[in-house]
């Protein structure tokens, strides 16, 4: 019960650290996990947790990096391969016996190999670190993606390299060439074991299917098993598992290119499972790593042997060296193996060598493996002897997590790429335009997954009617999409405005009831909000008030129900005539600037009066406009998480991303107005 409550509280810390990221956006949610988690362990009920690292791998790190490899755009991975070699081999070995040097010498009571250990698990950088930040942060394309691939592969190199210098310490025996050979049978037994794995389990999803047994959830229980059994597998065979999960996601991302469209149920079950496991996990890891670091500081900060404040000088100066050593590692090797892909990217960075290095240098932000490497380190020698300084060791490693962690929080932002409010006005119409494209597309590809054979026609009515819209929104490259969307909201209030004056009236005539008036005013209320807010969660309330509304009513107020339907002759007559109102009024205001504009939004009315006042023959039928109102629902909820997606990948700023959440409320508010709303 005890472990139930434990887990029970991280997983409502992982949710306020997200909570408290929106108050504070300049604060990484890392940090926000890192303190709570140390705040939870000093105040009641005095959570600890004591971190097993056996198990923090397997539970932890295999499935993040088998994400990380689904994830991780192989082409640009392979353009790559030779500055993440550089990276993810060179620069760990290389820093192993700089940082191990410099440890052994400005703290003599570590030994040379515990020394190399320290800085053996001290050279991987934190793939879930360095994504966290990503969103915040505006790295260039090529860095990101150097990241991403050192990342995938320094904690096989890092781990490695710690193993064979504990064991030195250890044992006091130590042979480069028999450890050469081991790391290479190590690296490439883990990427073996791992591919031919994966192939393996999707062979057997493959099987199943064949059987008739088309069971997402089953298919999804063995998609969620997969990187557990992958690393145990691998690590009992004696390779690694790293390398092992890391080679099955990007196997995994092969074999789904070639999947073809009838498992897309599974598609899109997997996404949204991966995404929820993913975020827990992701917090879980930054949650723990504070719930350490109190017990960690506590054991030295109270041993008076140490130095508290040369203690704290000892993590500031390896942490300044691993920085120093990483920008001059990327300074004289930056060019290597780049070939003429994304040249004019290259040439770009090239000009600004110091600063592309010094952001690399600073992206290197250490993490939870670093953390798990270190209390794997064992109490004591093969002598019997007690490992030396092992506890110094730890609040080390600790130290120099933070240090890097705090150090790209703070810098990175005042030196990455330029803020939202730098680019220039061209530069945000382009954005834009691609991706309002990049969104219809989206809305096809989901439309395409929820087709069946009962909704093919409405499918593939509104699939043409997006692929309409992307050559629409294509022509306007050329031209200004800014004004192009402030003058569609206008006209859009323009025509709102107009049927509001219409209401009016045919309530001073008396041909119309106070209370559908109501009806009409409530709903104009919401699409006038909708055009004019930012704000998406106050519109999705009034949007979810208006559904929970209207489903009170069919179960406590039936009456009311059938009083509606009786007025609905009455709502129709008066809806036709506040859409000719508007259509007046807009052709009113037409001019050359509007012209394209008012058009669309006039057509839009004028169907909208067809289908009130066309016979049930001419009319489509209800069963039709379900389906079509639902697939349209569907793509409007995707091209929202797609915006946040964007967002969060830096593709688009934050003006852009404001400006297409606006646009998409104003698709979901002529969704609210093309039928009635009855109670």
């Amino acid at each position: 019960m005890e472990i139930f409550f434990t887990v029970l509280i991280l997983l409502g810390l992982v949710g306020v650290s997200n909570l408290l990221n929106r108050f504070a956006p300049f604060v990484p949610v890392p940090l926000f996990q890192i303190a709570l988690g140390a705040l939870i362990s000093l105040i009641p009920p005095y959570i600890h947790l004591p971190l097993n690292p056996e198990l923090f791998f397997v539970l932890f790190i295999a499935p993040l990096l088998y994400n990380d490899g689904k994830k991780t755009p192989r082409g640009e991975l392979w353009s790559l391969r030779a500055p993440i070699l550089l990276m993810a081999l060179g620069l760990v070995f290389a820093t192993v016996v700089v940082a191990g040097y410099f440890i052994h010498f400005r703290i003599p009571s570590i030994p040379l190999a515990a020394a190399f250990a320290l800085a053996a698990i001290l050279s991987p950088t934190d793939a879930v670190a360095v994504s966290s930040l990503a969103g915040r942060i505006k790295l260039p394309k090529r860095i990101m993606r150097l990241l991403e691939g050192e990342s995938l592969m320094n904690d096989a190199s890092g781990l490695v390299a710690f193993k064979f210098a504990v064991a030195a310490a250890v044992t006091g025996v130590f042979s480069l060439a028999n450890a050469t050979l081991s790391f290479l049978l190590i690296a490439i037994g883990g990427l073996l074991i791992g591919a031919v794995l994966a192939l393996l389990i999707f062979r057997l999803q493959a099987w199943i299917r064949s059987l008739g047994m088309e069971d997402v959830t089953l298919l999804m229980l063995v998609q969620i098993l997969t990187p557990f059994l992958i690393y145990l597998i691998a690590e009992e065979a004696g390779v690694s598992g790293i390398l092992a999960v890391v080679a099955a996601g990007i196997v995994h991302s092969i074999d789904t290119d070639r999947i073809s469209s009838p498992h897309y149920r599974l598609r899109i079950t997997s996404d949204s499972t991966w995404s929820v496991i993913l975020f827990l996990l992701n917090g879980l890891v930054f949650v723990i790593l504070g719930l350490q670091l109190p017990d960690v500081a506590r054991v030295i900060f109270k041993d008076p042997s140490f130095d508290n404040g040369q203690v704290l000088g000892y993590i500031a100066e390896i942490s300044l060296l691993l920085l120093a050593l990483r920008f001059a590692w990327v300074y004289v090797f930056w060019r290597a193996g780049s070939g003429d892909r994304e040249q004019q990217e290259n040439t770009e960075l090239d000009q600004h060598r110091f600063k592309t290095s010094l952001l690399t240098a600073l992206s290197g932000v250490r993490g939870t493996v670093t953390l798990a490497g270190a209390f794997s380190i064992p109490y004591m020698l093969g002598s019997g002897e007690v490992f030396p300084e092992r506890d110094l060791i730890i609040f080390i490693a600790a130290g120099v997590i933070l240090f890097t962690l705090l150090a790209a929080s703070i810098l990175l932002p005042l030196l990455s790429r330029k803020a939202d409010s730098d680019y220039s006005h061209e530069e945000e119409k382009q954005q834009e335009v691609a991706a309002r494209v990049a969104l219809l597309k989206k809305a096809i590809a989901i439309t395409k997954d929820e087709m069946t054979g009962e909704n093919q026609r409405a499918a593939m009515e509104l699939i043409s009617y997006y692929n309409q819209e992307i050559r629409e929104m294509q022509s306007l490259v050329v031209q200004d999409i800014d004004k192009f969307r402030e003058t569609e909201c206008e006209v859009r209030l323009l025509g709102v405005k107009a049927e509001r004056a219409e209401i009016e009236a045919l309530v001073k005539r008396g041909e119309i009831t106070a209370e559908v008036a109501a009806k009409f005013f409530d709903m104009m209320d919401e699409m006038e909000y909708m055009l004019t807010t930012r704000r998406r969660f106050r519109m999705r309330i009034s949007f979810l008030r208006l559904i929970f509304r209207r489903i009170f009513n069919k179960l406590f107020r039936p009456s009311a129900m059938t009083k509606e339907k009786n007025k609905l002759d009455e709502y129709k007559n008066a809806k036709v005539k506040t859409c000719q109102a508007a259509i007046e009024a807009i052709s009113g205001s037409l001019c050359a600037e509007n012209r394209m504009v008012s058009s669309g939004v006039i057509t839009r009315y004028k169907e909208m009066i067809y289908r009130l006042t066309a016979s049930p023959e001419g009319m489509e039928s209800k069963e039709f406009k379900e389906y079509k109102k639902e697939l349209r629902m569907k793509a409007v909820q995707a091209e929202r998480d797609e915006v946040q997606t964007m967002y969060e990948k830096g593709s688009i700023s934050r003006s852009v991303a404001n400006k297409l959440r606006q646009f998409i409320n104003m698709v979901e508010a002529s969704l609210l107005d093309e039928e009635p709303e009855h109670g």
